[in-house]
């Protein structure tokens, strides 16, 4: 089969890499003090065309780390109920085997060797992400350890809004503001944008 007619693959687009959007949602900005209390994933799909879409969310409450702080504050943010018997939270351990396990299974459907974190603001979620393994001494991360993309810059460029629900009303996503701050609502709209700007920038460079 001549090259021209093969199907565009993700793993040859980022170099080996499936892009994951990932938010967390915590009792604060301290990754080492403060509890992951939410994590959401969402891994991003190419279809034969090259056009990018959101794939499967996954999702799980987190029952706070022995010792872990909680500022009050952020509950009023996020909204999270910490003791909410529907809730569903696994402790830290089993939250990352939940999501590491539907990452790994799209990494590898995807002909991929790693997945690479893209958020918004995404170091903020990386830093949670990785004191969390570091934490549980988890052995089986599919992320990259320091390397994300960050729909912070890619939002300013495409649109030049850097706050996630004006990105997301600018590209005509919409944006609800009694869903936002949970992970699995910011994931899910961080995931969309991320595809509408590259399936811009391939429209743009055909």
């Amino acid at each position: 089969m001549d090259e021209s007619d093969a199907k565009p693959r993700i793993a040859d687009r980022f170099r080996g890499y499936l892009p994951v959007v990932v938010d967390v949602e915590t009792g604060g900005f301290d990754c080492l003090r403060h509890a992951l209390l939410e994590i959401a994933a969402v891994p991003i799909l190419m279809d034969d065309d090259g056009v990018f879409r959101p794939g499967e969310t996954v999702s799980t409450h987190v029952v706070p780390f022995p010792g872990s702080e909680i500022d009050p504050k952020s509950l009023e943010i996020t909204g999270i109920d910490i003791g909410h018997p529907f809730n569903d939270a696994k402790p830290e351990r089993a939250a990352l085997d939940y999501v590491f396990h539907a990452v790994r299974l799209a990494v590898r459907a995807a002909g991929c060797q790693r997945a690479i974190l893209v958020g918004h603001n995404a170091h903020f979620d990386l830093g949670f992400l990785n004191a969390a393994v570091a934490r549980v001494g988890h052995k089986r991360n599919p992320f990259h350890p320091f390397s994300v993309f960050d729909t912070v810059t890619l939002g300013g460029l495409a649109y030049g809004q850097t706050v996630l629900s004006r990105a997301a009303q600018a590209a005509g996503i919409g944006w609800d503001g009694d869903e936002a701050h949970s992970a699995v609502y910011d994931t899910e709209r961080t995931a969309q944008l991320f595809c509408l700007v590259l399936n811009r920038w391939r429209e743009a460079t055909a």
